[in-house]
């Protein structure tokens, strides 16, 4: 019975003939040669078959059964007879001036996607961070066009000699547009003027920053500009806890840690309280008038966040700041004065679900990447290595 010679295929590399194969502790070697054929001259394009000489290549290619895998190609240099040029026979699974496989540049290229530093994926392949990075470097990422729900938000990346950077993400796709490297009015302006589809930005969503109304209000007048629901409700939540930090104040040690430790019991919903934390937050709300007063204002700011469209929100909306205004807790003056100054953006998202929910989780990411690989200072290969892990 004849048993075929699978050795090829369990390598992957059909079009080659396995010589020999043999191992030490840490790698597997195997010698491989190519089938010979007719090569056309790369000079003159003249047919010929004829071997001027040999010479063996140490590649390395990918990891198999927990060992480095080492190729030694035994390559065939031809020379043609019209011109007499001599040129390496052509294979599938190594470029020109390349000494690792085409495969294991691109699981390398591919690991980059992780969110894992340089130096890890260097060691994984055996090669030095340097060669891993020159790679990446072949990764590009371009933006073409904007979407129709534009989110726009910033976070500290501290690339490129800037401290924050501006990532633009795709709301309703959920997917990443692009990252800019600062948050300078002018460069944003500058870089949204020179797309074509401005005009079919629908929505564009931002958290309570002037600079980001300013520069939608310039680059998509015909939008309509939304702000994060939960910079919304943070406001009223941050008002709380100012209220809390200063009551808590006048207690004595005792009540002062006890109160301390009840942040997470009042920013949590009233109908998701068990029966003993129902218990501990009447004892909390008894030590302080105004702590009492601030925690149901904030209860009922939530409860309006949960409005069906704009016109419910707004009647409630206005009753709720009356009703901040007159509790003289000049803790709340600055959560009225954000919602009079966004009244308007405020109400529209009401009427426009879209959040920056996703942007948020994006950043995340990108501080976990930050944080394993002990930043990165080049910004545009930051910037190409977030949308590589985001695509």
């Amino acid at each position: 019975m004849l048993y075929e010679d699978n050795t090829s295929k369990l390598l992957g590399l059909e079009d080659v003939i396995v010589k020999n194969i043999w191992e030490d502790e840490k790698a597997r070697h195997i010698d491989i040669a190519l089938p010979r054929r007719k090569h056309n001259c790369p000079c003159c394009g003249a047919e010929t078959n004829r071997i001027h000489d040999y010479r063996t290549q140490k590649i390395k290619d990918i990891s198999a059964f927990g060992k480095d895998v080492y190729l030694y190609l035994r390559k065939r240099r031809y020379i043609c007879d019209v011109c007499g040029k001599r040129f390496y026979e052509k294979n599938s699974f190594l470029q020109r001036y390349h000494r690792m496989t085409s495969r294991k540049n691109a699981r390398i290229i591919e690991d980059f996607r992780e969110t894992v530093s340089a130096s890890y994926i260097a060691r994984q392949h055996n090669i030095s961070t340097t060669t891993a990075l020159r790679y990446f470097n072949l990764v590009n990422y371009s933006c073409k066009e904007l979407p129709e729900v534009l989110a726009i938000d910033e976070f500290k990346g501290n690339a490129g000699g800037e401290k924050y950077q501006t990532i633009l993400t795709d709301a309703r796709n959920r997917t990443i547009i692009d990252i800019l490297p600062n948050r300078k009015k002018a460069d944003m302006i500058r870089y949204f003027l020179r797309f074509k589809n401005r005009k079919n930005v629908k929505y564009v969503i931002i958290d309570m920053n002037p600079h980001f109304r300013e520069i939608a209000e310039t680059c998509f007048p015909k939008a309509t500009i939304v702000i994060d629901r939960y910079h919304v409700t943070r406001q009223a939540i941050w008002a709380l806890e100012r209220v809390r930090k200063e009551e808590q104040k006048h207690l004595s040690a005792g009540w002062r840690k006890f109160c301390k430790h009840s942040k997470a019991l009042l920013n949590k919903p009233p109908e998701k309280l068990r029966d003993e934390e129902r218990e501990k937050l009447r004892i909390i709300l008894g030590l302080s008038t105004r702590l009492e007063q601030a925690y149901y204002l904030k209860n009922d700011f939530l409860f309006l966040m949960h409005s069906p469209n704009s016109d419910a929100a707004k009647e409630l909306l206005s009753d709720w700041i009356c009703r901040a205004e007159a509790s003289y807790l000049p803790e709340f003056r600055e959560c009225t004065r954000a919602i009079h100054n966004w009244g308007k953006l405020i109400l529209n998202s009401f009427d426009v679900r879209f959040t920056n929910g996703f942007t948020e989780g994006c950043n995340n990411k990108t501080k976990v990447l930050k944080r394993v690989c002990y930043g990165m200072r080049n910004f545009y290969r930051f910037r190409n290595r977030i949308l590589h892990c985001a695509s």
